[in-house]
């Protein structure tokens, strides 16, 4: 069997839109990630009660078991616990930092988001590549532990909670 008839058979194309869809076409996938990514959300517990959508435990549970099965993430066992299990970004995973920060852009401009939830995407819009890139060595740092270059002052995740945490404070009833 070639290779051409094997792909057909497990995808529907070769397109790199649909492949990718493949992989992170439905709501939650994407929203884990970002939890992972802007939330450092690493364990069960915080995805399923830290998560403002509110996805139920069966389904974090599925899409968990889908990401690591396609490489966006991986789970080990938690050293400090027996039965728990600490989820990571890949660097697969870690490089759909830019893909975020151009979806965020576009809800910012097509649909009725908050201040305080759109505060983020708009300084990762504004910061362009070069606060994408410094944040997704921080990730990496995190996640995979490679040691990057320290820069000084506050990473990025902590700068965007930060603007976050200013907007949220004048407008009490903002989501974190």
């Amino acid at each position: 069997m070639t290779a051409e008839r094997e792909e057909s058979d497990t995808h529907r194309s070769g397109c790199p839109i649909n492949l990718t869809l493949e992989v992170l076409g439905d709501k939650w996938s994407l929203i884990i990630v970002r939890d992972m990514m802007f939330g450092n959300r690493r364990h069960f517990r915080e995805l399923l009660s830290q998560n403002e959508e509110g996805i139920a435990s069966n389904i974090l549970a599925d899409r968990l078991r889908r990401l690591v099965a396609e490489g966006v993430i991986s789970r080990e066992d938690d050293p400090s616990h027996k039965q728990k299990a600490i989820y990571s970004l890949t660097e697969k995973g870690i490089e759909l930092l830019p893909i975020f920060a151009m979806i965020g852009a576009w809800g910012r401009r097509w649909l009725p988001v908050t201040e305080a939830l759109s505060i983020r995407a708009q300084l990762l819009e504004e910061g362009g590549p070069a606060l994408w890139e410094e944040f997704m060595d921080e990730l990496r740092q995190e996640h995979l532990g490679i040691p990057t270059k320290q820069r000084p002052g506050p990473g990025v995740r902590e700068r965007l909670y930060a603007a976050y945490q200013e907007v949220a404070a004048r407008q009490p009833s903002a989501q974190l």
